[in-house]
C-alpha cells in the first residue's frame, strides 16, 4: 500500500553513512545519491525509502509518535540492524528482543536515526 516513505535530515552525508549500515544489514542498498534526496530499496520489495532536506529549507525534525518499521528476514537481522544503529550515531530506543502486541509475538529493536527519526526492524518468526 505505501509506494515510499521519506525522513528528513540536516546532514546528508552523515545519514548516508547511517543509513547504508543500518539497511545493508536488512539487505538493503542505496538506489539514489543526490545532495537532497538519497533513496534506499531491496531487492524484490516495492516501497522505497528516502533521505530528505526538507523542502522548505527549514530543520529537519522527528515527529512524535512517527516510526517507520522494516521487516528483516530473520533475528540476526534485527541484531545486526540494531548494531549497526548503536555503531553509527544511533540511539536505542529498545533493544532486540520478543515482544507481544496485537495478538501476536515477533522479534523487534528500536531506535533514533541522528536526527532522531524513529525505526524499528522486526520479524514475525
Amino acid at each position: 500500500m505505501i509506494s515510499y516513505s521519506t525522513v528528513g535530515t540536516n546532514d546528508m552525508q552523515r545519514s548516508i553513512r547511517f543509513y547504508d549500515r543500518v539497511f545493508g544489514a536488512l539487505g538493503g542498498q542505496r538506489t539514489t545519491t543526490s545532495d537532497t534526496w538519497t533513496g534506499y530499496g531491496r531487492k524484490g520489495d516495492r516501497g522505497m525509502f528516502f533521505l530528505t532536506q526538507p523542502f522548505d529549507k527549514q530543520e529537519a525534525t522527528s515527529g512524535n509518535g512517527v516510526m517507520l518499521a522494516v521487516l528483516a528476514e530473520e533475528r540476526t537481522a534485527v541484531d545486526a540492524f540494531h548494531a549497526a544503529a548503536l555503531a553509527n550515531g544511533g540511539v536505542c530506543e529498545g533493544p532486540p528482543c520478543v515482544r507481544v502486541g496485537m495478538d501476536t509475538e515477533f522479534y523487534a529493536a528500536y531506535v533514533r536515526d541522528p536526527d532522531g527519526n524513529k525505526l524499528c526492524a522486526y520479524v514475525r518468526k
